[in-house]
């Protein structure tokens, strides 16, 4: 009976861990609105895309703007890639990262993430995966 409880535990803390990494982010493609609004909301995949991402190009004929899902290792590579590039300028390319509902919304002054920020979201996790894989390894 204790080892259908451990696993009962394991899965009502792995929903919650699920429910938690999963945001709803803005998404559009090469927009000259800022695309802002409830049509643009999409879900994210759960424990994938984990973070927001807003890119924003200054082109002759005005400002595009990209939004999307993403993966935190996606987006602060893209991201940081960019920096050199985001001169608010003409051919000027920004891409931020967020990892807050929404976060890549409207036009609001928001702190893009650094990658220390992002491991406050995956360490708490490790002792649950290894518990999980500990579980299922000597179960057999």
């Amino acid at each position: 009976m204790r080892r259908c409880e451990t696993l009962l535990l394991i899965i009502l803390l792995t929903a919650g861990v699920s429910t938690a990494l999963q945001i709803q982010c803005y998404q559009c493609e090469d927009r000259h609105d800022d695309c802002s609004s409830p049509d643009f909301i999409v879900n994210c995949t759960v424990n994938v895309q984990d973070m927001c991402q807003k890119e924003v190009l200054v082109m002759e004929d005005g400002v595009h703007y990209r939004k999307s899902c993403a993966s935190s290792g996606a987006c602060l590579i893209a991201s940081s890639g960019y920096q050199q590039f985001c001169t608010g300028k003409l051919n000027s390319v920004c891409i931020t990262c967020c990892n807050t509902a929404l976060c890549n919304g409207p036009r609001h002054k928001r702190r893009a993430l650094s990658c220390a920020c992002s491991l406050h979201v995956l360490i708490p996790a490790i002792p649950l995966i290894a518990a999980i894989h500990n579980f299922f390894s000597y179960s057999h």
